[in-house]
């Protein structure tokens, strides 16, 4: 989407569950030279000014404390930031991309997750489908990782038998892409091939 979109500024991509709630704003807004105890000499831009004109991808959504949600929804309806620290305001015009597993709507209705910041962020909703609901994907996906995974392991391993292939179309993957990728990734690591090209073959 990033790519296609025109936009100048990068795609900065974040994991919401992984940023603790002491270096939300810090993160999210950057900070200014002496802000902090042992904040950088220079200061530091945070995630929102470095995708300026860009994409921030806000992955597991879900999983941002509610009083972090308040401060993630100014910014979205403010569209302008201010370092921790600063007094200069920092204008912004990121397209902002989230993503989750989890049930916003029903954790809206549990309260557990802003109403106000849902609305804001559902404005063109993409359902994916589990993997076992599209297995037509996975052969393509194999395909692609087993590329990825040739040039990292220094492996030749071009394609797989029909063993391999109806155990991955038979198999429902619970861990999606992620497990899928883990177990390319695992069976490539542990396969021995010559230093041919023409040999590769999972079995």
């Amino acid at each position: 989407i990033h790519e296609q979109s025109g936009r100048k500024g990068a795609f900065v991509p974040v994991n919401c569950s992984a940023i603790p709630a002491e270096l939300f704003e810090s993160e999210f807004f950057g900070y200014e030279s002496g802000a902090f105890t042992g904040a950088n000499k220079k200061g530091k831009s945070g995630i929102f000014e470095l995708a300026k004109d860009g994409t921030v991808f806000l992955d597991e959504i879900a999983d941002l404390p509610l009083n972090m949600q308040a401060k993630l929804l100014r910014v979205l309806q403010e569209k302008e930031v201010r370092r921790v620290g600063g007094e200069k305001t920092i204008k912004i015009n990121p397209r902002i991309i989230s993503a989750t597993n989890k049930d916003l709507e029903k954790m809206v209705k549990e309260e557990k997750f802003r109403e106000d910041l849902y609305y804001r962020l559902n404005v063109v909703e993409i359902k994916i489908p589990p993997l076992r609901e599209r297995k037509e994907d996975i052969i393509p996906i194999v395909n692609n990782l087993m590329k990825k995974y040739n040039v990292l392991s220094a492996k030749y391993v071009h394609s797989f038998d029909e063993n391999v292939k109806n155990a991955l179309l038979n198999y429902d993957w619970p861990g999606n892409v992620r497990e899928l990728e883990n177990v390319i990734e695992l069976m490539i690591c542990l396969l021995y091939t010559s230093p041919s090209p023409r040999d590769g073959l999972l079995s």
